[in-house]
C-alpha cells in the first residue's frame, strides 16, 4: 500500500525558496514546479521551465531553488512497501525532470488528496492508496500518448483526413495496400502508424465504418439487406451478414426488426 505522508497544493512562496536535502528526503518526494526552477540531482544541474514535475527517490541527494518570484509549487511525499516495484513496472521516470502534459490534472489530483487528508474516514488510507497509484499511472499514460503523437506528428493530419474519408464513404472499396500507398508508406508501417495514432487497427476501423453505416440504413430506410450489403462495400451478402452478426451480436434482419 502506498501511504501519503504529507502534501501541499499551490503553495506560494513570495520570497522564493531553496530546498537542500543532501541525503534525500527519506521518502518519495513529488514536486510540480509552477515557476522556473534550478534543480540539482546527483550533482547535475537542471534548469527547468514552469510546469515541470519530478519524483525523487528516498535517498536521492537533491537541491532545488527558485529562478523567479513568487515561487509556486504542488508537492507531496509518499512511501510504501512495494512502491519501488510498482514504479518500475509502470516505467515511471525517477530523479528526472519531466515537462507536464496536463498540469490541471496533476494539480487537481493533489488538491483532491489534500482535501481527503483532512477527512475523518475509515477508508481514507485505502482511498489515498488508490488515488496515488492512479495518479502515477495517469502521468505515465499521458507521457506515452504525448510521445506517440510527437513522434508521429508528421502523419497525424494525413491519417486523420484518411480516417475521416473512411467513415464518410464506407461504401467505397478500400484495401490496406491502396490506403498505405496513398500516404506513401509500406503496408506494415502504415498499419503500425495507424494503430499508434488511433488505438485500433485500420481493419477494425474499416469494419466499424461499414457496420455503422449499415445500422443507419437498416434503421432509417426500407432498403433491402442485399442492397445495403453492396452500399456498405461488401462484395457478397454472406460475408456482410456473418460480419454483422459477429460484431453487432444479431443478424441484419433481427437488427432491422428492433
Amino acid at each position: 500500500m502506498i501511504q501519503l505522508i504529507t502534501c501541499g497544493y499551490s503553495f506560494i512562496h513570495e520570497n522564493g525558496i531553496v530546498i537542500d536535502r543532501p541525503n534525500g528526503s527519506g521518502d518519495y518526494a513529488f514536486v510540480l514546479f509552477k515557476s522556473s526552477t534550478e534543480i540539482v540531482i546527483h550533482g547535475k544541474l537542471h534548469t527547468t521551465q514552469k510546469n515541470t514535475y519530478i519524483l525523487m527517490k528516498p535517498h536521492t541527494p537533491h537541491l532545488y531553488g527558485h529562478l523567479e518570484k513568487p515561487f509556486i509549487n504542488d508537492w507531496f511525499h509518499c512511501s510504501g512497501h512495494g512502491m519501488e516495484s510498482f514504479l518500475t513496472e509502470i516505467d515511471f521516470p525517477l530523479d528526472t525532470p519531466v515537462q507536464a502534459d496536463d498540469t490541471l490534472l496533476i494539480s487537481k489530483c493533489i488538491m483532491d488528496m489534500s482535501n481527503l487528508v483532512r477527512q475523518n474516514s475509515p477508508l481514507k488510507e485505502r482511498i489515498l492508496d488508490c488515488e496515488l497509484q492512479s495518479f502515477f499511472m495517469k502521468l505515465v499514460n499521458l507521457r506515452n500518448q504525448s510521445a506517440v503523437h510527437e513522434n508521429k506528428s508528421q502523419y497525424l493530419l494525413p491519417f486523420t483526413k484518411l480516417r475521416n474519408q473512411l467513415y464518410s464513404s464506407p461504401n467505397s472499396i478500400y484495401t490496406v495496400d491502396k490506403l498505405a500507398s496513398s500516404v506513401n508508406l509500406s503496408k506494415s508501417y502504415f498499419q503500425h502508424i495507424y494503430k499508434e495514432l488511433f488505438g485500433c487497427s485500420i481493419i477494425m476501423d474499416l469494419i466499424n465504418a461499414r457496420l455503422e453505416y449499415a445500422k443507419y440504413l437498416l434503421t432509417n430506410s426500407n432498403t433491402s439487406i442485399n442492397l445495403i450489403s453492396r452500399m456498405c462495400g461488401y462484395e457478397n451478402d454472406t460475408h456482410f451478414m456473418r460480419q454483422f452478426k459477429k460484431f453487432v451480436g444479431v443478424t441484419p434482419s433481427q437488427y432491422k426488426r428492433k
